[in-house]
């Protein structure tokens, strides 16, 4: 089933913050970066289960899939999936909630 995906505003500030400190080095790789995550969000319009149940959260429905380092983290809903937001991969989601 096809869902619509969508982008949280938080998703968004995450990835304009990573693609702006890439960009100190190299916009190229910086859009290249947005580029990559977009299409790789795209994807979940299709295959919405394929990433991993997120470890910190244990809840089916909340899944994360890694993109050069950095966690898409997503929400699966009836009909659509909701990207709640892109981290790096270190970061402890369990010690961000305290």
């Amino acid at each position: 089933m096809a869902r619509q995906v969508r982008g949280s505003h938080e998703a968004a500030t995450d990835l304009e913050s990573i693609a702006e400190y890439i960009s100190r080095d190299s916009t190229f790789y910086a859009a290249a970066f947005v580029e990559e995550v977009l299409s790789v969000a795209a994807t979940l319009e299709r295959f919405s289960g394929r990433g991993r149940v997120v470890p910190e959260v244990g809840e089916e429905i909340i899944r994360e899939l890694f993109v050069k380092g950095y966690r898409l983290l997503y929400r699966i809903g009836d009909d659509s999936v909701l990207v709640l937001g892109v981290i790096h991969g270190w970061r402890d989601l369990g010690r961000a909630r305290e």
